[in-house]
C-alpha cells in the first residue's frame, strides 16, 4: 500500500514550497474515475486537517499516455468508468466514450497548467470544473470551446487563459510536473505522497484510493504533535464554498449516510438553496447564488 520515499530538490524548484508542516503530492491525471472518486476523501482531509498541509497537485499524464484512437481503449476505458462510480458513488458516465470521446488529453492537461498560472486556488477551480464537464455533463473537455467555458464557470480571465494554453509556460508546467512523476517513480494514479519539513527525512507513498482514515492517520502520525481536527462548516456553508457537490462528498465530510444527506438537501431544497441535478450514479447538489 505504501512505501517510502525520499525527497528530491526538484519537486520543489518546480512547485515551490508553502510554511505548513506537512507537504502532499497528489499526482491525478482529468480522466481518471479514481481521482475524481477520491475528491470526498480531499474534502474532508482539507476541512479537518487543512492547516497543517499543503497540497500539491501534479499532472501524470498517465492517461494522456494511451492510445486513445482505438476502439478497445474506448472500451476499457467506459467500462472503468462505469465499475468505478458503482464502487465509490461519485457518478461517472462510460458512454461518453461513445458518444463524445476525448480527442486530445494533451491539451486538458497544459490547460489545467495554463489555469494554474492565475494562481493555485483558480487551477484547483478550474480541474473541478474539468471534471464535472467530463463526468456528469459528458463534454468533450479537449475542445476549446468547452476549456473555454469551464475557465468562466471557474472565475478565471479567459483571455489570459487562452492566451497562456498556447505559451511556454504551460507547456514547461506540465514538463515539470511529468519529471516529478518520474522522478518519484509514480506508476499509478492516484498516488499520493505526504512529505514534513525535514527535507532529509522520506516521504510516504500511498499508490491507490483507501479510506480516509488511512490518509489521516499517515498525517497524523508525521506530525511531531497531536493535531487539533476542526469542526466542519454548516452544509450550507460548505455548499455556497464549494458550489456543486455530490450527496457522496456530503456524507463523507459529514459522516452521514446517502439517505440522510438526501434528507437535509430536501430541506434546503425547499428553501430555494439548491437545485437538485440527477446524475447516472447518486445526485449532485448545485448551490443558488441570491
Amino acid at each position: 500500500m505504501s512505501e517510502r520515499i525520499f525527497n528530491t530538490s526538484t519537486s520543489h524548484h518546480c512547485h515551490g514550497s508553502e510554511k505548513k508542516p506537512i507537504e502532499i503530492y497528489l499526482f491525478i491525471d482529468p480522466l481518471c474515475p479514481e481521482c475524481w472518486a477520491l475528491e470526498p476523501i480531499l474534502k474532508k482531509l482539507q476541512i479537518e486537517y487543512g492547516r497543517y498541509f499543503s497540497l500539491k497537485h501534479v499532472l501524470s499524464g498517465r492517461i494522456a499516455m494511451l492510445n486513445l484512437s482505438k476502439k478497445q481503449h474506448y472500451e476499457n476505458i467506459a467500462e472503468l468508468w462505469e465499475r468505478t462510480a458503482s464502487r465509490t458513488g461519485m457518478s461517472c458516465d462510460g458512454s461518453l466514450w461513445f458518444e463524445n470521446p476525448i480527442s486530445s488529453p494533451h491539451i486538458v492537461s497544459v490547460a489545467i497548467k495554463a489555469a494554474e498560472l492565475q494562481g493555485r486556488r483558480a487551477g484547483i477551480r478550474f480541474l473541478r470544473k474539468i471534471q464535472e464537464m467530463l463526468f456528469l455533463d459528458k463534454q468533450n473537455i479537449s475542445e476549446l470551446t468547452v476549456l473555454k467555458e469551464c475557465a468562466k464557470e471557474a472565475g478565471l480571465d479567459v483571455e489570459e487563459f487562452i492566451s497562456d494554453i498556447h505559451s511556454d509556460s504551460a507547456a514547461k508546467a506540465f514538463q515539470c510536473d511529468l519529471k516529478i512523476t518520474s522522478e518519484m517513480e509514480v506508476q499509478e494514479i492516484p498516488t499520493l505522497v505526504f512529505f514534513n519539513e525535514n527535507i532529509e527525512e522520506e516521504g510516504i507513498k500511498i499508490t491507490g484510493m483507501y479510506p480516509y482514515e488511512v490518509y489521516e492517520q499517515i498525517l497524523t502520525e508525521m506530525l511531531p504533535f497531536i493535531p487539533e481536527k476542526a469542526i466542519p462548516p454548516s452544509i450550507e456553508a460548505f455548499l455556497k464554498y464549494f458550489k456543486l457537490v455530490a450527496s457522496k462528498e456530503i456524507s463523507v465530510v459529514y459522516n452521514m449516510s446517502v439517505s440522510e444527506v438526501e434528507r437535509e438537501m430536501k430541506k434546503l431544497q425547499l428553501k430555494q438553496l439548491v437545485e437538485q441535478l440527477p446524475a447516472k450514479y447518486g445526485v449532485f447538489w448545485r448551490y443558488n447564488e441570491r
